[in-house]
């Protein structure tokens, strides 16, 4: 896997989410140069500036929102949309997603999903998905 895709609200921000624990996978991922993006369903407009400044690099590479992309979650066309951002065909990338549409939509698209109940199990997908423990990233026993 070369791209991790996660869903905002709901799985970096928000109850239930795994704020610090996901935003560190993020931040490691990286480093090790996987391609990286926050999709979100956010209708966009100058309120979302806090949300886009989290992309160039500040914790991933790009956010794409549909507000301001005309298309929106779990149309398949957003996460192709999203993988062409990060230079990535579908097949390279994690999708994480709390709603099951949504994540039934990135595997549509080609994507691999996760889809997020709590952070400790979504931290274990990813650390299978992308051999985070042999990366020297620690484990989520």
């Amino acid at each position: 896997m070369r791209g991790l895709v996660m869903d905002f609200g709901g799985v970096l921000a928000g109850p239930g989410s795994g704020g610090r624990l996901l935003a560190g996978i993020l931040t490691d991922l990286r480093r090790r140069g996987v391609r990286t993006a926050i999709l979100s369903n956010d209708p966009g407009g100058p309120a979302a500036a806090g949300l886009r400044e989290l992309g160039e690099g500040r914790l991933v590479d790009t956010v794409v929102l549909s507000g301001d992309v005309g298309l929106a979650k779990p149309d398949p066309r957003i996460f192709r949309l999203t993988a062409r951002r990060l230079d990535l065909e579908p097949g390279d990338c994690v999708f994480v997603d709390d709603l099951v549409a949504n994540v039934r939509g990135a595997v549509v698209a080609g994507m691999v999903g996760v889809r997020h109940v709590d952070p400790e199990t979504t931290a274990g997908e990813l650390g299978i998905l992308f051999d985070l423990e042999q990366a020297g990233m620690g484990g989520t026993d």
